[in-house]
């Protein structure tokens, strides 16, 4: 299964910082102006800001060739390490290595268990080691047999303690600035947001009004099974041990086309993962395609072709192949996190 396969690669990658190539320096612009919606205030002067810019005023400008109707202007972003960082491994397997902690009382069997007895005892040796079974253990482990709400309370209440590994900063200041502004600055101009990830759906959804100001019904991602059921006289929904759907590579195209049912006219993206999802969007004329590139050591991480946590390999040949937006992050933001100074 990918998403196995894909979180097992990145359990290793958890005792790792970023790769640090050229050193490279932001290249900050003077403030454009007071309107923070209007101006972008965190990217600089440039191509990238240009053509979102410029995008956005021909969709809106009604008789112009690029004019867009309101109902058609649906846009959609990827989260992870596009709204959001991703390094060192992504926050939600972070999330699941915590919950197994959280609950080792509950199962003292874990101790003698793997992938839990590695899990609690940090041996991070072992981890890199296990297969798909195992790692399918600590996934059902952590994110079943509760229900819908209680798990989104379980999300909530670690979102409000933990904090991100390198930066001792809480998740939920882990996010792009300049990219916030991006979806204000298109919800200002009537389009409609969506978020398409990889991620799990219900472990985004109890976070992402207060974080992104995009309600929980724009959420689109991967899901495990689930079931109408009455508890103690109460109707719930049951979140059962099994995998429903991967929101990802192939999966994100057919996502749109079944929860939202509108080829969107833009979509943002950063990395292989968002390929298709760029690529669906671009069958629409007039439309925007944009890829986060992470060229930053400084001020985040630079990581591209061969990184095992959000490559960006085909897509950056097809970005530059078809002029989509590559969005430089050391050269076009001006800010890359909101506390920065």
């Amino acid at each position: 299964m990918k998403l196995i396969k894909l979180l097992s690669i990145l359990l290793i990658l958890y005792i790792y910082g970023c790769k640090s190539p050229e050193k490279q320096s932001a290249n900050p612009a003077e403030s454009p102006g007071s309107e923070k919606i209007a101006l972008l205030p965190s990217w600089n002067e440039g191509p990238a800001k240009q053509q979102i810019m410029e995008f956005v005023r021909k969709a809106t400008t009604e008789g112009d060739s690029g004019f867009i109707p309101v109902s058609q202007r649906i846009a959609v972003f990827d989260n992870d390490g596009t709204l959001w960082a991703e390094k060192p491994v992504y926050f939600q397997l972070l999330f699941a290595i915590d919950r197994v902690k959280d609950l080792a009382d509950e199962h003292p069997e874990w101790q003698n268990e793997q992938p839990f007895k590695a899990i609690l005892e940090n041996d991070m040796e072992t981890l890199s080691q296990i297969g798909h079974k195992e790692l399918f253990k600590i996934i059902m482990a952590t994110h079943s047999d509760t229900t819908a709400e209680e798990f989104r309370n379980i999300v909530n209440d670690w979102m409000a303690k933990a904090r991100h590994p390198k930066t001792d900063r809480p998740f939920t200041e882990m996010v792009y600035q300049p990219m916030l502004e991006l979806i204000d600055y298109l919800k200002a101009h009537d389009f409609k947001t969506y978020i398409v990830s990889g991620g799990g759906i219900e472990f985004m959804r109890a976070w992402v009004e207060d974080v992104y100001g995009t309600p929980p019904s724009h959420v689109i991602g991967s899901s495990i099974k689930s079931a109408f059921a009455v508890q103690e006289g109460k109707p719930v929904i049951k979140r059962l041990p099994d995998m429903e759907f991967l929101d990802d590579k192939e999966g994100k195209p057919v996502a749109i086309n079944r929860f939202i049912g509108k080829v969107p006219v833009f979509a943002a993206g950063n990395s292989d993962g968002d390929l298709q999802m760029l690529q669906y969007s671009a069958g629409k004329v007039p439309s925007l395609q944009l890829y986060v590139h992470h060229t930053d050591s400084i001020r985040e991480c630079a990581y591209d072709r061969e990184s095992k946590v959000g490559k960006l390999d085909k897509g950056l040949d097809m970005a530059r192949e078809k002029g989509w937006v590559v969005v430089d992050m050391a050269k076009d933001w001006d800010k890359v996190f909101m506390w920065e100074e």
